[in-house]
């Protein structure tokens, strides 16, 4: 998990919808590059344009409410996000970031004062977000989202930690 990260932010409002980030015809595929092409369809070619060359999604209240689909968390990170920032999420899809190695972060005050298009740091260790020269603070992960986080998902941590625990209580 990268300790912090920045860059420019794409802000959206309250309760965006995953059939919105990425609509159901598209969950044949469960590669992260071939869904981000779709990721934000329904609102344009602009928004998706805006998208590529953000590295932070910003939202409101209940970001991500809806299907409880993981390809909405993957879409971000085949488009090249780091991090999302919400008011609030939706539990689904804050566990389906999490899940997938994109950290999601709950900061009321950090996303409203955001501004589209603008600048933001995100500092995970210390649990501080930068935003429009203003400074906010949010709760750090428990220490088992943290390392699942660390591993780059709940697969890949598994992987790692799990299953090797498994096999070697076998012998």
């Amino acid at each position: 998990m990268t300790e912090k990260i920045g860059g420019k932010l794409i802000k959206f409002g309250d309760n965006v919808n995953t059939d919105v980030i990425i609509p159901g015809r598209y969950l044949v595929s469960i590669d992260p590059q071939e869904l981000a092409k779709h990721a934000f369809e329904p609102l344009g070619p602009e928004v998706q344009k805006r998208l590529w060359v953000s590295q932070v999604v910003v939202g409101g209240k209940n970001f991500g409410c809806g299907s409880a689909r993981e390809q909405a968390a993957s879409c971000l990170i085949g488009a090249g996000i780091k991090a999302v920032l919400a008011k609030s999420f939706s539990r689904v899809f804050f566990r389906n970031c999490i899940n997938t190695g994109l950290p999601a972060v709950e900061c009321p005050e950090a996303a409203e004062v955001a501004a589209d298009g603008g600048e933001i740091r995100i500092d995970l260790a210390q649990g501080r977000v930068d935003v429009q020269g203003k400074k906010f603070s949010f709760a750090s992960y428990p220490e088992s989202l943290k390392q699942i986080l660390d591993a780059g998902g709940l697969i890949p941590y598994l992987a790692k930690y799990v299953l090797p625990q498994q096999e070697a209580s076998k012998r």
